[in-house]
């Protein structure tokens, strides 16, 4: 049975983890991914983050499984003229690369649409490709820094926190892959490709979207609360059996599901103790 991406090429041209990420989710959904990489070593996540001297590294494998690799050299005629024979008949570009870089290649979208009309030209930029910060870089601490992740995470008493799960990258990744599949069915309609584009900031901003309601509400920052879920109680992590340094248990009920944690907990009749009556008082 095909899969929904069966028959749609894809050119991937990014590096680390932010399009990986995008190309490997369009892998996953049956696209034939084609990572092109530059012939001198390839994209950095295969050594920088090497685990063996003589391998490419976990990092790189698990964001580039299920694809299919190519080299070009894109600084000579002969490379760029073979690109530009592989991208007229593919259907999705995706690109990482620092701010202008294709453009100074004479490989941008405004080159590239002429040689494919039908070509989905996807963007990833720290900070787009337009606005005060377009010329800069980003990374996945800059991208949690700058679109407010950071602000949120932590405790009340300690600074901003860094998160692990990559949302500034791999979140990004899936803010694209929506991004493609939106004009691969709008190109349905129209005939013609398009070009796409996710900030890494504007992809935290929108997963940060609840603390910015937060922010509208109270005109300030919302303060950090750790683990602490909203006001309810209980509402956190609490230390759980066998006591390992992970054993914990999350236990989150909303007024109505008082009583339920109550009889679970042995204690029914607490639900009628006027110490633990409301939030406030629990």
């Amino acid at each position: 049975m095909s899969q929904a991406l069966s028959g749609i090429r894809v050119i991937d041209m990014t590096h680390n983890q932010a399009g990986p990420a995008c190309t490997q989710m369009l892998a996953f959904l049956g696209a034939d991914v084609i990572k092109l990489e530059e012939p001198k070593g390839g994209d950095v996540a295969r050594t920088n983050m090497r685990d063996k001297p003589d391998s490419d590294s976990l990092f790189f494998l698990v964001l580039n499984a299920n694809k299919r690799s190519l080299t070009l050299n894109l600084k000579t005629d002969e490379g760029k003229d073979l690109f530009k024979e592989v991208i007229a008949k593919s259907d999705v570009l995706v690109e990482n690369f620092g701010p202008g870089a294709l453009d100074r290649l004479g490989l941008g979208w405004k080159v590239l649409c002429e040689h494919n009309p039908r070509l989905i030209y996807a963007t990833i930029k720290g900070f787009g490709t337009y606005g005060p910060y377009s010329g800069f870089k980003s990374f996945e601490p800059i991208a949690q820094a700058m679109g407010g992740a950071m602000c949120v995470t932590g405790t009340s008493d300690g600074p901003p926190t860094y998160v692990w799960p990559a949302i500034g990258d791999s979140g990004t990744g899936m803010h694209m892959t929506i991004g493609i599949l939106a004009a691969l069915q709008q190109r349905h309609t129209t005939g013609r490709g398009q070009h796409v584009e996710v900030a890494m900031q504007d992809a935290v901003v929108n997963i940060c979207r609840v603390s910015l309601r937060d922010h509208q509400r109270f005109g300030h920052p919302p303060p950090r609360t750790g683990n602490q879920l909203g006001r309810n109680v209980p509402g956190t992590t609490y230390a759980c059996a066998p006591g390992g340094p992970n054993d914990y248990v999350f236990i989150y009920a909303q007024p109505q599901m008082w009583p339920a944690v109550l009889a679970v907990m042995g204690r029914p009749e607490l639900a009628q103790d006027a110490r633990f009556a409301t939030l406030e008082a629990r």
